[in-house]
């Protein structure tokens, strides 16, 4: 399985470095690994939901 940084997941997905971060610590992502302080994240990992978007009535 190949993985990614939070960097590259970033670009990928986007958004900005410090949501995947964020993503990852919330364990939002499936698969994460940390090791020391960098996030692998595996690349086909798919790109949780957004919370904080409101469904508008």
């Amino acid at each position: 399985m190949e993985y990614l940084s939070a960097k590259d997941m970033a670009k990928k997905w986007n958004i900005t470095e410090r949501q995947v971060q964020q993503l990852c610590a919330d364990k939002r992502i499936i698969g994460v690994k940390r090791i020391g302080r960098t996030w692998l994240i595996p690349e086909d990992a798919y790109k949780p939901e957004d919370l904080r978007k409101r469904i508008r009535k």
